[in-house]
């Protein structure tokens, strides 16, 4: 079954750019172009898509709002895309739900594996967008410290022993097949750990389990 794309972009040639290269994959359609954020949403509406690729910056309605209406409403996941690897709207666009964010200048390779991987229920960010996050996330942790030793927050009370173990080394940037090492269990058992923390904490997706990981106080910044 092929993944559906929705491409949301201002500018044509950079919609019809994208569309081509997805639409030459056989196992990706895009099934709707759109302008603006409105547009966006309604063709996200009208075609139930697996991933919608958003421009941050469009007229009527700007990506960050059409994000939280498609995250509200719908299973789709958004992949922000912005020329500017320093917007200002980053974190809120993670907030609002996105499972990816890639700069405009993005490989063709690079633009088709992040279709695929968010389809498939991961995360992908671009390497100076996690830096941005991260730093963005020690900035708070620092203005509201708190303890690296003692029990989980009361809102990670609701995992096993186990799954608290996953989610702190999954907001340390470590992969599926790296925690199964450490845990010395299967991947597919990870797996499992990893859907139930989401479950439980009802995040969508990696990203924001990196971020509940740092506020709750659960990963220290700067710790190894």
């Amino acid at each position: 079954m092929s993944i559906r794309v929705v491409v949301a972009d201002d500018q044509e040639l950079v919609r019809a750019g994208f569309g081509m290269i997805l639409d030459a994959q056989d196992d990706i359609e895009v099934v709707a172009e759109a302008a603006d954020g409105q547009e966006a949403v309604s063709a996200v509406r009208r075609h139930g898509p697996d991933v919608l690729l958003l421009d941050i910056r469009m007229p009527v309605m700007d990506g960050l709002e059409a994000a939280r209406l498609v995250c509200a409403e719908s299973v789709c996941k958004v992949v922000m895309l912005t020329t500017f690897d320093l917007d200002e709207y980053v974190y809120e666009a993670l907030y609002a739900g996105a499972s990816g964010f890639l700069l405009k200048d993005v490989r063709r390779d690079d633009l088709v594996h992040a279709v695929r991987v968010v389809a498939a229920g991961e995360s992908l960010l671009a390497p100076t967008v996690t830096r941005r996050l991260v730093a963005d996330l020690v900035k708070r942790r620092r203005e509201q410290p708190a303890a690296a030793d003692g029990p989980p927050p009361p809102r990670l009370d609701v995992l096993t022993a186990r799954e608290v173990e996953t989610l702190r080394l999954l907001a340390r940037g470590l992969s599926n097949a790296e925690i199964a090492r450490t845990l010395v269990v299967s991947e597919h058992t990870v797996k499992t750990h990893v859907s139930n923390v989401l479950s439980k904490l009802g995040l969508r997706d990696r990203v924001q389990a990196v971020i509940c990981a740092y506020e709750t106080g659960l990963v220290t910044p700067g710790a190894p």
